[in-house]
Parts: structure tokens; C-alpha cells; sequence
């Protein structure tokens, strides 16, 4: 099991910055890789960015690429979401997640979730 614990979230203006925590704990994330999505009102959840835990390239969607930059922390078993240039449509409640192996980009093949953090963007 892998427990998944995020921090971070708030209530922003447009064009500010923002860094989301992700805490894990429980087996050894070495073979996994640690992803960051997010859910909008009204909308499916989406893909943002992720990463392999013990390095390598990271991932991200279009809709964020040169905006958010996806970290990582071994010694703290943390992964953490740098979000700068935020924008209204930004706004969503922001998961971690953890899947073993293989990156994907669809939420429902990722193994394990945290509980979410809201973050929102004001114009």
C-alpha cells in the first residue's frame, strides 16, 4: 500500500504562484512513478504532470507545459507541483497519485490517490 498525502492548496490570484506538496509513505517508491492530476467543476479529471520517483524525465499536459514544474525529493519521499502564470482555468482540486511501472496519462489506471487539494485561481 501507498498512503498519499497533499498540501498546498489556496486561494491565489491570476499570474501568482502556488507549490503543492505531496507526502508518501509505505512501500519503497523507487519503481513508481508519482503523478499530479486535477478535477474541475463539471469536468473529467485531468492530467497534469508526473514523474519517476528515481528519476528521469517528467511528463506534462499541454495545458500546463512551461507553467508547472514536477519535483521530486527521495530523502522526504516527496513529490511536489511548482505552478507559476496561474490562470482562472487553472482552478481545480489537485490528486496525487502513484503507479507502479509505466506512466499513463488516464487517471483510472493509476493505483493509489491522496485526498485531493483545492486550489483556486481569482481573476
Amino acid at each position: 500500500q501507498v498512503q498519499l498525502v497533499e498540501s498546498g492548496g489556496g486561494l491565489v490570484q491570476a499570474g501568482s504562484s502556488l507549490r503543492l506538496s505531496c507526502a508518501a509513505s509505505g512501500r519503497t517508491l523507487s519503481t513508481y512513478f508519482m503523478g499530479w492530476f486535477r478535477q474541475a467543476p463539471g469536468k473529467e479529471r485531468e492530467f497534469v504532470a508526473a514523474i519517476y520517483f528515481s528519476g528521469g524525465r517528467a511528463y506534462y499536459g499541454d495545458s500546463v507545459k512551461g507553467r508547472f514544474i514536477i519535483s521530486r525529493d527521495n530523502a522526504k519521499n516527496t513529490v511536489y507541483l511548482q505552478m507559476n502564470s496561474l490562470k482562472p482555468e487553472d482552478t481545480a482540486v489537485y490528486s496525487c497519485a502513484a503507479r507502479p511501472f509505466t506512466i499513463a496519462f488516464e487517471s483510472s489506471v493509476w493505483n493509489y490517490w491522496g485526498q485531493g487539494t483545492r486550489v483556486t485561481v481569482s481573476s
